[in-house]
């Protein structure tokens, strides 16, 4: 397929067909690792971690737990 590259402020960019996107699922706001290979571009979406909370509360120690810190009394119709 064969695209424009424009230019977007001092950069240059290229639109992304949507079934390109769809294939790689990519969408707005994905990271990309962008590198060259052999003189060409190379588009690889980045895999994103998903975190469980079980996973991230076994991480929780003695040694990284954060102080209690009060603010205060209640204000208006806040709740405690």
């Amino acid at each position: 397929m064969l695209i424009k590259v424009q230019k977007w402020g001092n950069s240059l960019a290229l639109r992304i067909p949507k079934s390109f996107a769809n294939e790689i699922q990519l969408k707005n706001g994905s990271n990309i690792n962008l590198s060259i290979a052999e003189g060409k571009l190379i588009i690889e979406p980045v895999d994103e971690k998903k975190y469980k909370l079980e996973e991230l509360l076994e991480e929780v120690k003695e040694t990284n737990l954060h102080k209690e810190y009060s603010f205060g009394k209640p204000e208006g119709k806040e709740i405690w």
